[in-house]
């Protein structure tokens, strides 16, 4: 298994793809960088300290949806043809030859490429985050707290994305995997709709989406975390308003959530196991 994990990231650090993220990763945060650092001359006049740092606030939870989606797409892009590419190609059956079981052989891409989505989304997040510090100096509230759901998002659709590649081809489960993922992010504004109009209906298919794939909801937590206390008062005092924002969270996810994530991960691989097991190769 572990032997299985360190050649997915001997893999990935051969291919030109990961230069290429981390080329365009530090391309993009000077480029947000010299946006932050423009932040008290938007106006015709210096903006004060306060209207500054209220505006990189919210910037750099725009900034923090970028990084989500691209975590998504990396996720999903390395995850979908991890096992069905090596499977097609018969590197599978030529790896499975040897004293390797398949729940081995698949806990280990499991392992390799969730550890290579962890180096990066702590790498990529940290390097924005004080990139923001240095060019306004504004610093989110728990940046730590926020890496990890954004973390965890990107986990949920690695897990989904690493399941669908143990019966659909790379392209297919790619496209299924990032699919159910805007559906989820629609389905949440759409819960957010129907508590700023009273609609119970919509409420609970916001609820009951989010549950059958928890990205909105880490999401959410992550926008959370990256919050000022000065933005919540103004939210909340515009009342039900505010719920139908996807980068505004009026409150942290429950435990009961966090717990769900996580145990949504582990059956999504158990999931993926007994597929993989279950199949001819």
């Amino acid at each position: 298994m572990l032997v299985v994990a360190r050649l997915v990231l001997v893999e990935a650090a051969r291919r030109r793809l990961v230069l290429a993220v981390i080329a365009l990763t530090v391309l993009a945060v000077a480029l947000t960088a010299w946006g932050f650092s423009r932040i008290p001359y938007i106006g015709k006049e210096p903006l004060p300290p306060a209207e500054v740092m209220l505006v990189a606030s919210q910037l750099t939870i725009l900034v923090a949806f970028m990084f989500s989606f691209v975590l998504a797409l990396s996720a999903v892009f390395v995850a979908a043809p991890a096992i069905s590419g090596e499977t097609e190609s018969g590197i599978a059956l030529a790896v499975l030859a040897r004293p390797l079981s398949r729940s081995g052989y698949v806990l280990g891409k499991w392992l390799g490429l969730a550890a290579l989505l962890a180096v990066y989304a702590a790498g990529s997040v940290a390097l924005e985050l004080v990139a923001i510090r240095v060019a306004v100096g504004y610093a989110p509230p728990a940046p730590v707290t926020a890496c990890v759901y954004l973390y965890l998002e990107s986990l949920v659709l690695l897990t989904l994305g690493l399941a669908l590649s143990t019966r659909l081809s790379g392209m297919v489960g790619g496209v299924v995997a990032l699919v159910l993922f805007g559906m989820t992010w629609i389905a949440g504004i759409v819960g957010g709709v129907g508590q700023l109009f009273g609609n119970d209906t919509l409420v609970r298919v916001g609820t009951v989406v989010k549950l059958l794939l928890p990205t909105d909801g880490l999401w959410r937590g992550a926008v959370y975390a990256l919050e000022p206390g000065s933005v919540f008062a103004v939210a909340r005092a515009a009342g039900p308003a505010s719920a139908a924002n996807p980068f505004y969270a009026p409150d942290a996810p429950a435990v009961a959530f966090d717990v769900w994530a996580v145990a949504w991960i582990a059956v999504m691989l158990g999931v993926a196991l007994w597929s993989f097991r279950a199949r001819e190769v």
